[in-house]
């Protein structure tokens, strides 16, 4: 019998044994529980990340708002999407509008509306419950600075600020804004 004979070809070529596959799948199972707790705190991150991209465009909105309207506009927390909330945790959403022109007026209705953010802890300083852009860009007050971190996890922890001028800025967050962060959930 020679080696290029038709039945021998056909033996080399005959596929994957069952055996062969039980170990590519053992191999692939092993290494996705191997990368599922890296995924887990790429997903959490990513999630923080977004969240801060988020506060940080709604925030230049707002301010833009103000600048092009000429009127002052809120940037606040609410649950409720129509009226702004007391509290300085943000993750139940947010709200853009503009303050009333005189004392006795109702406030209007809100321009933008943000519904919260799950897996998130937003959390505000405590001295202020809004923030108020004036019609020059400037957000009079003290500098306001919002802690963004996972449910119970101070890694990968964000903040973002907004200094008296009305500039707009995001950062890591440093290792006591992380456990603050983490401990309010």
């Amino acid at each position: 019998m020679s080696w290029d004979s038709p039945s021998l070809r056909l033996q080399r070529h005959a596929g994957i044994t069952l055996i062969e596959q039980i170990l590519v799948i053992a191999i692939v199972a092993v290494l996705a529980a191997i990368a599922m707790p890296a995924l887990g705190t790429l997903l959490r991150r990513n999630q923080v990340q977004t969240a801060q991209w988020d506060f940080i465009a709604a925030l230049q909105h707002a301010r833009g708002m103000a600048v092009t309207t000429g009127r002052t506009t809120h940037f606040c927390p609410s649950s409720d999407g129509q009226q702004c909330a007391g509290a300085p945790r943000w993750e139940s959403g947010w709200l853009i509008g503009h303050a009333a022109r005189s004392r006795g007026e109702r406030d209007p209705a809100p321009t933008l509306v943000r519904t919260g953010y799950t897996g998130i802890t937003i959390l505000g300083d405590t001295g202020r419950k809004l923030t108020r852009f004036h019609p020059d860009g400037m957000a009079i007050g003290s500098t306001n600075t919002w802690r963004f971190c996972p449910v119970g996890h101070p890694d990968g922890a964000l903040v973002v600020v907004v200094s008296n001028t009305g500039r707009v800025r995001g950062a890591p967050a440093t290792a006591e804004q992380a456990a603050r962060c983490a401990a309010e959930h």
